[in-house]
């Protein structure tokens, strides 16, 4: 009897139960209706909550967004934090997420797939460079996404991007040789042709 109430428990992750994941870990069906009062995301059956964001950060994000949802070509959509479906025990929140819209329900719709994603873009803070920089993006590339941007805080406080993308041999994220990294000015054709300013994303 214990057993069966104690499955029946962890049938879904509540408020009261998220922090004690079953053996195998939870699944994205199983918290894909949880209601926490912080940001949270599935990392390997786990949930993790994601630390707070500075204005630096916000900012940055915020101006991203606007300019690739102002030079968005078809089929393609943009999304600021939502949820990237990668498996059933991986649901990271990208700080932008650029995808394929065809057939996608905005209605109805719980999470961006990953076979949809074209472009992930995360904002590096403090606390989240060990994932930014090496457990997202392998997890990106391995699952497909063929464009991933990587952004820094220069030591002028001005952000720089990190442009990589999926190798098509090796299954791994590469550069460009000749500008891995881009500072000033984002100018880029993947996903689709795209200029930034880099310094009026930190304009007030």
């Amino acid at each position: 009897m214990g057993a069966v109430m104690s499955a029946e428990r962890l049938a879904k992750a509540t408020p009261e139960n998220w922090m004690f994941p079953p053996a195998e870990g939870w699944t994205a069906a199983q918290v894909e209706d949880l209601e926490l009062p912080f940001d949270w995301e599935l990392v390997d059956g786990v949930i993790v909550v994601r630390g707070r964001a500075l204005p630096w950060h916000n900012m940055v994000r915020a101006g991203i967004e606007i300019a690739l949802r102002e030079r968005l070509q078809e089929p393609y959509a943009v999304l600021s934090e939502q949820c990237v479906l990668v498996d059933e025990q991986n649901a990271p929140v990208p700080d932008v997420v650029v995808f394929g819209k065809k057939g996608f329900s905005l209605a109805r719709a719980k999470h961006v797939d990953v076979e949809r994603a074209a472009l992930l873009v995360e904002v590096v803070s403090p606390g989240s460079r060990q994932d930014d920089r090496v457990r997202k993006p392998a997890m990106y590339a391995a699952a497909g996404v063929k464009n991933y941007w990587r952004v820094e805080r220069g030591e002028d406080d001005l952000p720089e991007v990190h442009e990589f993308w999926l190798h098509k041999e090796t299954g791994q994220y590469i550069s460009a040789f000749d500008r891995p990294v881009h500072v000033g000015k984002l100018e880029t054709d993947r996903p689709f042709p795209i200029t930034i300013d880099l310094a009026s994303l930190v304009e007030l």
